[in-house]
């Protein structure tokens, strides 16, 4: 995260050839409030950003702030080789040292506008650098609350400004009570030749300008919805699966099902005798027609035949059964063989003679005829 904090020039002085240098205070530890839209969390109006002790006068944090190039305003990006020799106008010196809890640099500035500049009254300072920004709620040592904590900070220009964030009441030096505390950085509203945005990317802050924090915004949300879409693509594709497995569940079960009711030979031939026996009682009770009706069936118009409706009306099956049992024990069997011969010879009265009768005849004449001789 690109972040700006603000000091005074305190002390100044010229040297013999005509540079302007000073010791100056440019980082404290402490707790410090912040709008949450420039951290990146525009959910949260304000945040307290503590910088611990151990991250403020770490060895890596202090050594950056030893020869960092000194410009009149903020640059509008960071600078780098690229940019050096068209914004520094001095730098800071290499003796870094911790003063109680600030931090305390020397600086020089050489070029000759920047130095009238100072002269004019642009008296404070304003560092640029990076930070790591973890949100984590907490209370310091001296009982200070806090949203999230400042890490690994490094820095890397110091520039000249009108007004600092802070306003006059966080100068040393000239314009304030000489020795008066310095509060330290503040992180808020940035210098007007800074139009950095901090946006929060992936849990990291980020510093851009208007128009990447629009792109950013823009691309946010499209990543938004491409997971969106995913999530609800997956979904979709997991209810298809679930949905076919209970389809393949139940061909399975039905599968499984029919296999149990598939009769071996063994089985349809029992079946078949059965059958065959309960057609004999009924016929036995009541000679009838009972083909296309179902076991039941056959029983109770046996029964009715006999014994009339009133015998089964609202009454269950396994009754029906047992009246139709005691009825076939008490009917007289069936012969099977009588029954066919009768049916032959009803069959047979329907029968025309065909010359049967003039045959016997014949028969009987020539059978006569040879009695005779």
């Amino acid at each position: 995260m690109f972040l700006t904090d603000r000091v005074s020039v305190s002390a100044p002085r010229r040297t013999a050839d005509g540079y302007l240098v000073a010791d100056v205070k440019v980082a404290r530890t402490g707790v410090q409030d912040y709008l949450g839209s420039e951290l990146g969390r525009p959910d949260m109006h304000i945040v307290r950003l503590y910088r611990p002790p151990e991250e403020v006068f770490a060895q890596d944090a202090m050594r950056s702030y030893a020869y960092r190039p000194a410009t009149v305003d903020h640059p509008t990006k960071m600078v780098d080789a690229t940019t050096w020799k068209a914004v520094s106008a001095g730098q800071t010196g290499g003796e870094v040292v911790r003063d109680g809890e600030f931090v305390q640099v020397p600086l020089v500035l050489m070029d000759a506008a920047a130095i009238r500049s100072y002269e004019s009254g642009k008296r404070e300072l304003s560092m640029g650098y990076t930070a790591e920004i973890v949100f984590r709620d907490g209370v310091t040592p001296d009982g200070q609350p806090y949203d999230a904590v400042q890490t690994n900070l490094r820095m890397n220009h110091l520039a000249l400004v009108d007004k600092a964030r802070g306003g006059a009441q966080l100068r040393i030096g000239d314009g304030g009570a000489p020795g008066a505390p310095d509060p330290g950085p503040h992180h808020q509203k940035k210098e007007p030749t800074m139009s950095d945005k901090t946006i929060l990317v992936d849990g990291l802050s980020v510093v851009t300008n208007d128009a990447g924090m629009q792109a950013i915004t823009k691309l946010q949300g499209q990543l938004k919805d491409a997971h969106t879409a995913a999530a609800t693509a997956d979904s979709n594709h997991q209810a298809a699966i679930v949905a076919k497995d209970a389809a393949i569940a139940k061909l399975e079960a039905e599968r499984d099902d029919l296999k149990g009711k598939v009769l071996t030979d063994s089985a349809i031939d029992a079946r078949v005798q059965q059958r065959a026996d309960l057609v004999g009682k009924a016929k036995a009770i009541h000679d009838a027609d009972y083909s296309g009706k179902t076991d039941a069936e056959v029983r109770r118009t046996a029964v009715v035949a006999k014994l009339g409706d009133a015998a089964v009306a609202g009454k269950a099956d396994a009754y029906i059964e047992a009246r139709f049992d005691i009825l076939a024990d008490s009917a007289k069997p069936r012969d099977p063989v009588s029954q066919a011969l009768r049916d032959g010879a009803a069959h047979r009265t329907t029968v025309q003679d065909n010359g049967w009768q003039a045959s016997v005849a014949g028969l009987d004449y020539r059978t006569r005829n040879q009695k005779d001789a």
